[in-house]
């Protein structure tokens, strides 16, 4: 990793465009080179970040992901930043469209497709023993070569078998809470959804149960 002072971050980021903040400040930033920064902020004085670094955790999924055919970005380097107490990964961005933004801008049928598609990438995820526990659909990218890739993937676990029938559940639920991605989802129906889900799986799922505990949240 790469300690830099307050001076070198700032050139940097000189002239980058900032992409995501929050009332901590900036999280993601497009630099001048087109590639992105993402910072990482210590939220505890005694973290699990200590331990296994963001950043880190960044660069370790790129190199996984991409030896499990998966896209998704490409690390470039990682940094820390001590004086404004951040870590950063470098990496350039995977192109394509996040299938939130992308699947309102189709005509209905081929949202119907792509939402097939979608269970059939998740069911090949889990397959594969990847956990992301940051599943939703703007984290899922449809390259322009029209496969399906990952972004923001420090928060994803892989194993070298399937994932088990609890873990696939669970990671379903990350899913379910957004209310954008259920809401294009039921276009096709959450029945329908976990039958293509099913026919591509090894592990099958009772996608009526799972169905049928998220409305009974709702309610």
């Amino acid at each position: 990793m790469n300690a830099l002072d307050d001076s070198s971050y700032h050139s940097l980021v000189d002239g980058a465009e900032v992409i995501e903040r929050d009332p901590h400040g900036d999280k993601v930033l497009h630099l001048r080179d087109g590639s992105f920064l993402k910072l990482f902020r210590r939220k505890r004085l005694l973290s699990t970040a200590i331990i296994s670094p963001p950043e880190k955790r960044f660069l370790n999924n790129c190199s996984i992901l991409a030896d499990k055919g998966i896209p998704c970005p490409r690390a470039l380097r990682t940094y820390n930043f001590p004086e404004i107490e951040r870590t950063a990964v470098r990496y350039e961005p995977l192109p394509g469209h996040t299938l939130r933004s992308y699947i309102p801008t189709q005509e209905p049928e081929r949202q119907l497709e792509i939402l097939r598609d979608v269970a059939a990438f998740i069911a090949h995820l889990h397959d594969k023993g990847i956990y992301f526990r940051s599943l939703h659909l703007g984290n899922v990218i449809l390259t322009p070569s029209g496969a399906y890739g990952l972004i923001d993937i420090s928060d994803l676990r892989t194993s070298v078998l399937p994932l088990s029938r609890a873990k696939r559940k669970r990671n379903f639920k990350h899913l379910l809470r957004y209310k954008k991605d259920i809401a294009l989802i039921r276009k096709l129906g959450l029945t329908a959804f976990f039958d293509h889900y099913n026919k591509n799986s090894t592990t099958p799922l009772d996608g009526q149960e799972i169905a049928s505990e998220y409305d009974a949240s709702r309610a």
